[in-house]
């Protein structure tokens, strides 16, 4: 039923259109006819002739064979049918008109390709431009659609690989303190639990506000700091400025949680991790730092982490971003540059 509707208003559209430009044609060649009968018949046939031609070319030579790339199969056969359709509608008009000049082609051929066929020619593939340019925004849209889905869906897909990701380093984290004092083990429970929430309930929307993601940030370092001793300095820093935009969530804990799986373990000097947020102008700043043991390997362009984050930072904010990684043979760190805007 629907689409019995959908063809009616699509047929009327095209009906209405036609009635319009018969009309406006009429209007602007009745003096040049002896009777306004004629001018009206004359008219019509022209009107339908060149309807026929472009539903012709637009519905059927188009799609069939300059979409499919057969363009000299579709040259010859629309050149032919306009050519055929031009001297058979000068034949109408002549009889109807008696005038010979039309019908008799050796009386003056320039004249008759001049003043008829070559219009045809025109008026037809004026046409089926519109047919094209329709098309070509059409495909315009369906191509920016499938963009977006698969952007989506590469999306939704990085963002399943990250949150069990999470899960298991904080489950591990908690491990530890199974042997310690019960206040500390409901406290980290409780961070975790805060934590869980966050990811379960709050974070279903595209974009979050800067201030949710720092105390996730803040709950994720807190749990990790129950793993370390003195011999770890782990700092995290977020200046005032920081606040009143919103992030995508989840796109800066690879960082921290990559830096503490990196961390080394040095038995003789300080080991640490620093996290510092900043605002300069429009421009929200995020550096992470960490030591490493001297020869390891950080993990590259394959690993979930660092691979993932880049990957939705392309997704995201295409031309808006700047991520700079340093590593050195006692350190690794991110500096990440992201235009925002205040809500």
């Amino acid at each position: 039923m629907q689409n019995a509707a959908f063809f009616l208003r699509y047929k009327l559209h095209h009906f209405f259109f036609w009635m319009l430009i018969l009309g406006i044609w009429y209007f602007l060649r009745v003096d040049d006819y002896p009777t306004q009968q004629l001018a009206f018949e004359v008219t019509l046939i022209k009107v339908v002739d060149l309807a026929l031609l472009i539903y012709i070319t637009s519905f059927f030579l188009v799609p069939r064979l300059l979409y499919k790339k057969k363009y000299l199969l579709f040259a010859l056969i629309f050149i032919t049918m306009v050519f055929a359709s031009s001297i058979f509608k000068m034949n109408i008009l002549g009889q109807m008109q008696n005038n010979r000049g039309l019908i008799n082609w050796s009386v003056d051929f320039k004249a008759r390709l001049y003043d008829n066929i070559l219009p045809h020619f025109f008026l037809v593939i004026a046409g089926v431009a519109v047919k094209l340019a329709f098309d070509y925004g059409h495909l315009q849209q369906r191509m920016a659609q499938i963009a977006k889905e698969k952007a989506e869906t590469e999306l939704n897909f990085l963002k399943s690989q990250i949150n069990p990701h999470f899960v298991f380093n904080t489950l591990n984290a908690i491990y530890f303190l199974i042997n310690k004092d019960n206040a500390e083990a409901r406290g980290a429970l409780h961070t975790f639990s805060d934590m869980l929430r966050y990811q379960l309930y709050e974070m279903n929307d595209e974009q979050i506000p800067i201030e949710k993601e720092i105390r996730y940030l803040k709950d994720f370092i807190t749990l990790q700091q129950l793993r370390k001793d003195g011999r770890y300095d782990v700092q995290f820093t977020s200046t005032p400025a920081v606040r009143g935009f919103r992030i995508e969530p989840l796109l800066l804990i690879p960082f921290v949680e990559n830096a503490f799986k990196h961390i080394s373990h040095h038995t003789l000097r300080q080991n640490s991790v620093h996290t510092t947020m900043d605002m300069q102008g429009d421009q929200f700043i995020f550096y992470v730092e960490n030591t490493r043991d001297a020869g390891s390997v950080k993990e590259g362009a394959g690993g979930i982490g660092l691979a993932n984050v880049k990957r939705r930072l392309e997704l995201l904010y295409p031309g808006k971003y700047v991520l700079d990684i340093k590593e050195g043979d006692g350190s690794f760190s991110i500096t990440l540059k992201m235009k925002v805007h205040e809500h």
